[in-house]
C-alpha cells in the first residue's frame, strides 16, 4: 500500500525517503500537533524542547489512532521547531527517530526550522498525513 523509495541521482538521506507512493484509496489530513496538554495547555518549562517533542509525539499518536491509522502508514510529515541552530533540530529529530512514533518519519519528511509557531511558548508542532486502508 505504502512505497518508499530514493532515487539513485540525489543523495541518500538520513532516516526517511524522498519518495513516497501510497495506492490508498482514504488519505488522513491531521492537523498540526502541538505541546499542549488535555487542559490546552502548552507543557514543560520555557525552552524544554524535550518534554514538548514528548507531548506532541503522545497527541499524534492519539489522532492517527482516533483516525484508525499507525505511525507506518503515514505518507507524510513535515515537523516544525523554533530554532535556527541546527543542533537542536538534530536533538529534536533524534528524540522523534527514538519514539513509538519514527515509523511516521521514514516516508517523506521534512524538518524546517522555523520563527516561531502558535501558541506563546511553543517550540514544536507536527503535521501528518496518513493512508487509511479501506
Amino acid at each position: 500500500m505504502i512505497e518508499r523509495f530514493n532515487p539513485p541521482d540525489v543523495h541518500e538521506p538520513s532516516g526517511y525517503s524522498h519518495v513516497t507512493i501510497s495506492s490508498a484509496g482514504r488519505l488522513a489530513h491531521l492537523a498540526g500537533q502541538c505541546p499542549l496538554d488535555l487542559a490546552g495547555t502548552v507543557v514543560g518549562a520555557p525552552g524544554d524542547y524535550t518534554a514538548q517533542t514528548d507531548q506532541v509525539i503522545a497527541n499524534c499518536l492519539a489522532v492517527l489512532a482516533a483516525a484508525d491509522a499507525t505511525p507506518a502508514e503515514v505518507v507524510r510529515s513535515i515537523v516544525y521547531v523554533v530554532s535556527p541552530d541546527s543542533t537542536v533540530l538534530s536533538a529534536v529529530w533524534d528524540q522523534l527517530m527514538a519514539s513509538p512514533l519514527a515509523p511516521a518519519f521514514t516516508t517523506a519528511s521534512t524538518l524546517l526550522g522555523v520563527a516561531s509557531l502558535g501558541y506563546r511558548g511553543q517550540l514544536i508542532e507536527i503535521d501528518l498525513t496518513a493512508a487509511l486502508s479501506d
